[in-house]
């Protein structure tokens, strides 16, 4: 059986274990401080062309947003999300348990707008009876496979500006956003318009690990601190500075994610042509299909998938996402499968 479950089914990119048993055996700094981590660094800035960013590597995304977040707020500050964001829907109360408030907003498309957090700054002027928003957290791609323009980071960019906010961004699938054929994005653009991001390793091609990104470095002057406290600071930080270096050799860190785009864009065809619809409109490595149970249940005889919601009596929607690794092979099988 075939999985669509998730873009982390899979271990890693071969020429990342390649490097990982190439340097086994070299001794080297712990604590990131080693050769490997800091080249590693050196071409993130040159990509991002931002000299000064300050770069940290960690293990995972929700870890990624904890860690960001609970540095940057001050105990009476919240952070703003659309309800479908991670840090609100799918981290266990992560962030709250830090005792910060997450600020919800509902959004049709996963997004959040520059007059819509206008609007949360509004409702909370309130001095001192209420939380004070500080951040603006979003995703790229978001939860729901949507992806921002460079407008609309640019005009949540001023609108953070103009109401002394930091905008952060989710960054677990970014390579995908950036690949996807209808982005305007680069990441250089993004180092430039956001304060704080993450670049994603886990879903697409590393073992695991995330790149946090400063962009200000001001705002990470206590940031190796908290990243001690709170139990992230890895002794063996070279396997995941190994593995950025290795995604951002030649390219092969967008060359991964446009793979696990091509694939999802194939099966998207595959789904209108035999003339079904979509819960929402995505160009990155996650579809939302609306299918009759009775096709769902067909195809979980192959397949391995989420059904994400009913529909009605008859229809729910599944949730398929292909990775850097996707088969062909397995494609072509759930097309095929559509077709009869």
């Amino acid at each position: 059986m075939y999985s669509f479950k998730n873009d982390y089914s899979e271990g890693c990119h071969p020429s990342i274990l390649d490097k990982l048993v190439e340097t086994n055996l070299v001794q080297d700094l712990g604590y990131a401080e080693d050769r490997y981590t800091k080249l590693a660094k050196e071409i993130l800035r040159e990509e991002m062309k931002s000299p000064a960013a300050e770069i940290y590597f960690v293990s995972g995304g929700t870890q990624s947003n904890l860690l960001v977040l609970s540095s940057l707020l001050l105990p009476h500050q919240a952070v703003i999300s659309a309800h479908t964001g991670h840090i609100y829907a799918n981290e266990t109360g992560a962030i709250e348990a830090t005792g910060h408030k997450v600020i919800p907003v509902q959004t049709t498309d996963g997004k959040l707008t520059a007059s819509a957090v206008e609007q949360v700054v509004r409702q909370h002027g309130l001095r001192p009876h209420v939380v004070q928003p500080k951040v603006v957290y979003i995703s790229n791609s978001t939860e729901i496979g949507t992806i921002y323009t460079k407008q609309e980071l640019s005009d949540l960019s001023q609108c953070c500006k103009k109401n002394d906010l930091y905008l952060f961004v989710d960054g677990a699938r970014l390579g995908h956003a950036l690949t996807a054929h209808n982005n305007d994005l680069t990441l250089a653009d993004l180092a430039a318009l956001v304060d704080v991001f993450y670049i994603g390793g886990t879903k697409n091609g590393a073992l695991l690990g995330e790149a946090i990104v400063f962009s200000q470095e001001t705002l990470a002057n206590y940031f190796d601190y908290n990243l001690k406290q709170r139990g992230a600071l890895l002794a063996k930080g070279r396997i995941v500075g190994i593995q950025f270096l290795c995604l951002f050799t030649d390219h092969l860190y967008f060359d991964l994610a446009r793979h696990a785009n091509d694939m999802a864009y194939r099966i998207q065809q595959a789904l209108q042509e035999a003339g079904y619809a979509f819960s929402g409109e995505s160009t990155t490595n996650q579809l939302f299909p609306i299918l009759p149970k009775s096709l769902i249940e067909k195809l979980q005889k192959q397949f391995d998938f989420y059904v994400w919601a009913e529909v009605d009596e008859y229809q729910s929607i599944i949730r398929l996402i292909t990775s850097w690794a996707t088969d062909e092979a397995a494609v072509d099988q759930f097309i095929h499968a559509i077709k009869e």
